[in-house]
């Protein structure tokens, strides 16, 4: 990941996550970058009633150790391309969660 694929929120309201989501997978994972700034994402569930929006924020809470009420997919909701925003978080804790999963320092 040649970018930061973490940022601050504007208003200082949390940290924003890129991610590319591949739904219907047969686990969920963080697997790489996916362009310059973004992270790829397998994910278990299906892309139907939400359900995959939602693991997305389980697995990324459990990931991070965060209530799941901090984590929200905010912006791609129904496609594959979403924002996720993290709550009473570091964006140093958020990208070290996530560079230590990659298996990068």
């Amino acid at each position: 990941m040649s970018r930061d694929f973490v940022c601050e929120a504007k208003g200082g309201t949390g940290v924003l996550l890129d991610l590319r989501v591949s739904p219907k997978a047969k686990e969920t994972a963080v697997t790489g970058a996916y362009g310059e700034a973004t992270v790829k994402m397998k994910v278990a569930a299906p892309p139907v009633e939400r359900r995959a929006n939602a693991e997305i924020e389980r697995f990324l809470a459990g990931l991070l150790g965060l209530p799941l009420s901090q984590v929200s997919v905010i912006r791609g909701i129904s496609g594959r391309d979403k924002v996720v925003l993290f709550r009473d978080i570091e964006s140093r804790e958020v990208r070290e969660g996530l560079m230590v999963l990659l298996g990068r320092s």
